[in-house]
């Protein structure tokens, strides 16, 4: 019967835990724009990328 007590009190501590990580990921602004990652593959990259160097034997 103790052992369900000890399953209690880590179920509620587990689930404050979430809780709290949740809210601090609120709060630090995970969830601002959750539509952006997206489409950001479809933007153009303005600057050129660099031609590799040619090493020569």
């Amino acid at each position: 019967m103790s052992t369900i007590f000890y399953l209690i009190g880590i179920g509620l501590f587990v689930g404050v835990a979430a809780w709290f990580l949740f809210i601090w990921a609120v709060k630090s602004g995970q969830f601002d724009d959750p539509e952006a990652p997206k489409y950001r593959m479809l933007d153009d990259d303005d600057e050129p990328t660099k031609p590799a160097k040619n090493k020569r034997p």
